[in-house]
């Protein structure tokens, strides 16, 4: 196949530029230092009573985004099934997109005395954020040859990333001029569902959607978990693919749970200013733009497989590192600049890893026309990784009292997937050479 023309590419990385403002700006920034202040402050083990029990309140944060994954990772296999069969996969990237900029927008009602709407909302705009995804992904192998997949892929989080630094500005804008900075931080909620929803539209009108006809099947839940079964049957014939899903799910874990908790890490444990939080952001995405496109160069030359598992032992020493420095604050020294420092570490391979990642899996898996169902269990098994990997963090801190420990237990998740990436590299040479 060819790949699309430049105003489709262009267009369908508008998507990332639609809605990575909720990535950044509600799920990396301006919502947890919110929910924090909220529900508390971010002193130590405080806790906030919801659902008739007392949470520390970061871990219920983390225990809200663990739902919300595990509901719509339940609900992929469904809707994926339908949309590959009536070649839909726009229209529920519709249907999410609303459900998330709503969400979004919704969360300008969140006070003190409405933590249940705001853990709703929240909750509505992750499901949309992450429903949209899987149909997203899947145009990937529909607009781009494999060879340009690398190239389209990066594209796409490069334009997210310039799009959630926008926003990101603006909201910082108005917390700082404004005098009520929980007032600015609510329009900026608002600001976000507009800005998700508007620009998706660009995505909506100019990809065009393959047709094909329509298949009327039976039971819509028995025949959605039919696909991933029949998805999971054919990837246990690929060893290579097979042996990289199984070191994604592990190194996921980790990746998306420090994306995840890294402004709550930068506020509970080490105590930095918002305004000061909000700025290193900024600064980390603009380093993942360097990041994401450096190691779409480099994969070119040395190899998807090598580069992901450089890129994982990179990960490994940044959590190490986030330790000694979590310690160190717990010792009374100033950590601010140990914190920027991690913090260009994460964004150098934040959005590399990502990238790299899905554009590693298009590659590994086998040309099929149900590529929403094969994007689906890709999806499914990163959905459940931030799951576990999520709850875990929460849960850790909670039984121990501290997120310095739950931070180390992420090490682990990226040795096993190092272990994974290393074994689908032997396979992967071994088949090369007619073994």
């Amino acid at each position: 196949m060819q790949t699309a023309s430049k105003k489709v590419i262009n267009a369908w990385a508008m998507f990332d530029w639609a809605n990575s403002v909720y990535n950044l700006v509600i799920t990396t920034t301006f919502f947890p230092i919110y929910f924090l202040a909220v529900t508390g402050g971010s002193a130590d083990g405080h806790k906030v009573h919801f659902l008739g029990r007392d949470f520390v309140n970061s871990s219920l944060y983390d225990y809200t985004l663990s739902v919300a994954y595990l509901f719509i990772a339940l609900l992929y296999p469904v809707l994926t099934s339908i949309a590959d069969t009536r070649g839909n996969k726009k229209n529920f990237m519709r249907f999410f997109t609303y459900m998330g900029a709503l969400g979004c927008s919704a969360l300008f009602f969140f006070k003190s005395d409405t933590l249940g709407l705001g853990i709703l909302a929240f909750m509505l705009a992750a499901m949309g954020y992450v429903g949209s995804l899987v149909f997203y992904n899947a145009f990937l192998p529909e607009i781009a040859a494999p060879e340009d997949q690398d190239r389209v892929s990066a594209r796409g989080f490069s334009f997210g990333y310039i799009g959630s630094v926008i926003m990101q500005l603006v909201g910082f804008a108005l917390v700082v001029t404004m005098k009520d900075s929980g007032w600015a931080t609510r329009i900026t909620f608002l600001l976000v569902g507009a800005w998700w929803l508007g620009f998706a539209q660009l995505t909506f009108n100019r990809v065009p959607e393959i047709k094909r006809p329509a298949v009327t099947k039976g039971n819509a839940f028995k025949e959605g978990f039919s696909e991933i079964k029949k998805v999971y049957l054919l990837v246990k014939q690929l060893p290579v693919l097979k042996r990289f899903l199984r070191g994604f799910f592990f190194y996921s874990m980790g990746v998306q749970t420090v994306m995840l908790a890294a402004t709550l890490f930068g506020s509970k444990v080490l105590k930095l200013p918002d305004t000061k939080l909000i700025v290193t952001v900024v600064v980390i995405q603009l380093v993942a733009i360097l990041g994401a496109w450096f190691m779409s160069r480099l994969s070119a030359r040395l190899g998807n497989l090598v580069v992901l598992m450089a890129v994982v032992v990179f990960w490994i020493l940044i959590c190490i590192a986030a330790f000694y420095t979590a310690q160190l604050a717990e010792q009374g020294m100033n950590t601010e600049y140990y914190f920027y420092a991690l913090a260009s570490a994460v964004g150098l391979v934040m959005g590399g890893i990502q990238s790299l990642s899905r554009s590693t899996y298009s590659k590994l898996m086998p040309d099929t026309r149900d590529t929403a169902s094969f994007f689906s269990y890709y999806d499914f098994t990163e959905k459940l990784a931030i799951v576990f990997g999520i709850f875990c963090f929460g849960f850790i801190e909670e039984v121990t009292g501290n997120m310095k420990n739950s931070i180390l237990s992420l090490v682990l998740f990226f040795v096993i997937g190092l272990f994974w990436l290393y074994s689908a590299l032997v396979k992967q040479k071994r088949i090369a050479c007619g073994e």
